[in-house]
């Protein structure tokens, strides 16, 4: 084994760990308002966020729906392997790879854990950007299964953000976190995909 392999290796057995106690930290030390859709608790939907914002929204899900039945996508980077097992210590499931470059594979398997009654957490801008930008994922996903789409948000009053292409936002503790997790929207099928990823990115940055 490289000495960079060594290096991932050892990251992974720890960081993850070490990540998910200091978010049940800020959790705990933050003030937490839900405003999420009832309905969410009777269907499946696709839930999309911005990679930025991934941070916290665990908390949202699992307030949502007593048992996680989800499945979130996340690239095949190292970045990808730490979100995978993150994301394992919340009962959440993974689907490696990337809805853009070869995403076929990644996209069957979505449309079959959707019509399996799953849940769908896709990031339209991730893993790489560009920032806010709308990707063929999630209006594939939701075309060819029917399943509505809800646009889930994370906002916090008081935030470190980090330099990075996403402009990654972590809470500062006590301070208030809203969690938003809004009512679907159906992506028609005979819609265009330029019509269609317009709808999307009008739905995820209207004003809450």
């Amino acid at each position: 084994m490289s000495l960079k392999g060594f290096k991932q290796k050892i990251i992974l057995a720890i960081l993850p760990r070490l990540i998910w106690c200091v978010m049940w930290l800020l959790y705990l030390s933050c003030k937490n308002r839900f405003h999420l859709y009832e309905g969410l608790k009777e269907t499946n939907f696709i839930s999309s966020f911005w990679h930025g914002e991934f941070l916290m929204l665990p908390f949202a899900y699992i307030k949502s729906k007593k048992k996680s039945k989800i499945c979130v996508i996340s690239s095949n980077h190292f970045d990808g392997e730490l979100m995978v097992r993150l994301y394992s210590f919340f009962g959440f499931h993974t689907i490696r790879g990337s809805t853009n470059k070869g995403g076929t594979r990644v996209l069957i398997e979505s449309f079959r854990h959707l019509k399996d009654g799953w849940d769908m957490g896709i990031t339209p801008d991730g893993p790489r950007g560009p920032y806010h930008h709308i990707a063929d994922g999630v209006v594939a996903m939701a075309q060819k299964t029917g399943v509505g789409v809800s646009v889930t948000k994370v906002v916090f009053s008081r935030y470190y953000e980090l330099r990075t292409w996403d402009k990654f936002k972590i809470p500062k503790p006590f301070s208030t976190i809203d969690y938003y997790m809004l009512e679907p929207f159906f992506i028609p099928k005979d819609m265009s995909m330029q019509e269609a990823k317009r709808l999307v990115q009008e739905r995820m940055e209207e004003s809450l």
